[in-house]
């Protein structure tokens, strides 16, 4: 059997990119298929450069950094890769790398994240973040992006069989694309976390500091509860707009390194979660830390928090409704045991994820294999 990975881009640590290390660690010897990447990346993930086919996007001025620039050229660059001489391919998409040309007698496994997010169900909150409603600029964009929901939905009818990575992605997969998908959760480094029972007099969270985080919202909340202590880790374009926002017990330390951030999360009285994720890995980080989390009630985080029990939620993206789930929490009606929380956290381990993709794939690459050749000898 003859293995390629495909991933959308290998440029920065994300969720993603831990699902892609976990699938790489099943199929050491595969291929791997990119739009770009940087080195640093393959040697965290420990995929050595000869294994790795860049897309032409590599080669274009800034690619590493501004790749997000050639969103027109996407669909052109994954359609470029020559996967003819493959058994399997795996993709691990939030973008486009479901749409590599494959034929009949491969089988295409798709690892799906999410549909295309700013091309579909986050479309118009995208272009006004952007400041494209209006304008020549906003025009090209709004162009672009139909001409991508066009060609995404033909890729989809590329792939054999889509995993989603929640029941919530796996309803957004049927919505779009009008196909089911089996879901089996991203894989989380429960023995990178280290549990500690007591916790200190402070809440946490930590994030990309962009829009849809919602760290603005933690931040303001916080900021009218000026007797708790928020500590927040991070960084990205709304920096400026979160440290405007913040009270004086608010501390925001900017990027960490990992070993700083997993000591607050240890450390941490709750964490605290206000976006509407696909999955939200960092939440079980949290809960392997034996750490409570108080979450956004959509989305993923349905799935991965248990409320009154792992932590709880608040119904509504206002700083007034995690004002409220504060109060709650410390409001002496939950009695959160760090062990049980961090129980919940290790059914999502790493094994278990590399334990049911495998057994998935098996089970459908011999079906495959076995239909194809009863038709062959038909």
């Amino acid at each position: 059997m003859k293995v390629a990975l495909v991933q959308d881009w290998l440029t920065e640590m994300g969720g993603a990119e831990q699902v892609f290390k976990a699938i790489y660690q099943l199929y050491p010897q595969a291929d791997v298929y990119t739009l770009v990447y940087t080195p640093q990346i393959l040697e965290k993930l420990d995929i050595p450069a000869e294994q790795v086919t860049a897309s032409f996007i590599q080669k274009f001025p800034f690619a590493k950094t501004q790749y997000r620039n050639y969103l027109p050229f996407f669909s052109l660059a994954i359609e470029s890769f020559d996967l003819s001489e493959y058994n399997l391919i795996i993709s691990s998409s939030y973008a486009v790398a479901k749409g590599v040309m494959t034929n009949s007698k491969q089988l295409h496994i798709c690892y799906c994240h999410s549909p295309v997010r700013y091309a579909w169900d986050l479309h118009h909150q995208y272009i006004a973040e952007a400041g494209l409603q209006n304008g020549i600029k906003g025009f090209v964009v709004k162009y672009f992006l139909h001409k991508l929901r066009i060609w995404d939905v033909i890729a989809s009818n590329r792939v054999d069989h889509f995993i989603g990575n929640s029941n919530y992605i796996g309803k957004r997969i049927e919505k779009v694309y009008r196909r089911s998908a089996e879901t089996i959760y991203p894989p989380v480094a429960f023995q990178d976390f280290e549990f500690q029972a007591e916790k200190e007099d402070f809440y946490f969270t930590c994030s990309r500091l962009v829009p849809y985080k919602k760290i603005d919202l933690i931040v303001a909340a916080f900021k009218e509860l000026p007797d708790k202590r928020l500590v927040v880790i991070g960084d990205g374009p709304d920096m400026g707009k979160i440290k405007k926002l913040a009270g004086t017990n608010v501390k925001i330390l900017g990027y960490q390194p990992f070993s700083v951030l997993k000591d607050h999360m240890k450390r941490a009285k709750a964490f605290v979660f206000a976006a509407e994720e696909d999955f939200g890995i960092v939440p079980l980080e949290a809960q392997a830390c034996g750490t409570p989390v108080i979450a956004y009630g959509k989305g993923g985080a349905l799935e991965t928090v248990v409320d009154g029990k792992t932590g709880m939620y608040f119904k509504e993206q206002t700083p007034a409704a995690l004002i409220d789930a504060v109060a709650r929490f410390e409001g002496g009606g939950f009695q959160f045991d760090p062990a049980v929380i961090r129980k919940h956290a290790e059914s999502f381990e790493v094994a278990e994820f590399k334990n049911k993709l495998s057994q998935f794939v098996r089970s459908k690459y011999a079906a495959f294999y076995n239909e194809s050749l009863r038709t062959s000898n038909t």
